[in-house]
C-alpha cells in the first residue's frame, strides 16, 4: 500500500498533467477540480441534501459551490475556518441573502458569519479530499483538519455515526485504497460530477 505522501503526489500530478484542475497548481491543497460545480449540483439532487437544514462544510475552494448552494437553498451553513484558527463560522441564509456567492468564500464568510453560541445538529457534512476509496477512506492535504472537524462534531453530538459525511471529488481522485491510521475519519458518501456513491 502506498503511503499518504506518495498518494497525494500521485493525485496532484495526475490532475495537473491531465488538465483536471482549475487555475494554478493545486499541490499542497484540496484540488479545485474541473467539474466541481457539476459535483455540487449532483449533491443537490440527493435526498441527503433535500432533508438537510444545517450543512457543515470544509473551507476548501473545491466546495465553494456546495456552500453557495446551501445558502441559496435556505440552509444554515457551518463552515470550518482555515486550519481551524478561528474555530467554526455560522452563516445563516438570512445573513447571506443577496450575497450567497461571496458569503460562500472564506473572505466573504468572515464578513457575514456569526459566532456559534450553541452548536446545532448538523444534517450533512461535506469535506474536501485529495483522494478517496470505496471503503470510505479519505485522504486530505495532510493537516488532519477534516479529521479534527469530524471528531469535534461527534464529541459534541452535533453528528452521529448515521450522519451523511460526503465529499465532492473528480473521478480521478477515487483510488483503490487510501492508507489509513487510527485517527483517520471515514466518509460514507462520494459525489463526483457524474455519480453519487453511498458507502
Amino acid at each position: 500500500m502506498k503511503d499518504k505522501e506518495l498518494l497525494r503526489d500521485e493525485i496532484w500530478n495526475h490532475l495537473q498533467e491531465n488538465g483536471l484542475t482549475l487555475g494554478v497548481n493545486n499541490r499542497g491543497s484540496i484540488p479545485k477540480f474541473k467539474g466541481a460545480l457539476k459535483a455540487a449540483m449532483m449533491l443537490k439532487t440527493t435526498p441527503e441534501w433535500e432533508k438537510s437544514h444545517v450543512v457543515f462544510s470544509s473551507p476548501d475552494s473545491a466546495q465553494v459551490k456546495v456552500r453557495e448552494f446551501a445558502l441559496r437553498d435556505g440552509k444554515n451553513l457551518i463552515m470550518a475556518s482555515p486550519k481551524l484558527k478561528s474555530g467554526y463560522l455560522h452563516i445563516s441564509p438570512e445573513d447571506a441573502y443577496g450575497r450567497q456567492s461571496s458569503a460562500a468564500t472564506i473572505k466573504g464568510a468572515f464578513k457575514v458569519a456569526r459566532k456559534i453560541k450553541n452548536f446545532p445538529m448538523v444534517d450533512l457534512v461535506v469535506e474536501g479530499s485529495v483522494a478517496v476509496d470505496l471503503n470510505g477512506g479519505r485522504l486530505g492535504k495532510g493537516g488532519g483538519y477534516a479529521d479534527q472537524e469530524i471528531d469535534h462534531l461527534l464529541k459534541i453530538k452535533a453528528i452521529t455515526d448515521k450522519t451523511p459525511v460526503a465529499t465532492t471529488v473528480h473521478e480521478a481522485q477515487i483510488v483503490e485504497q487510501v492508507p489509513l491510521e487510527a485517527h483517520d475519519k471515514k466518509i460514507n458518501m462520494i459525489v463526483t460530477p457524474d455519480r453519487v456513491i453511498r458507502l
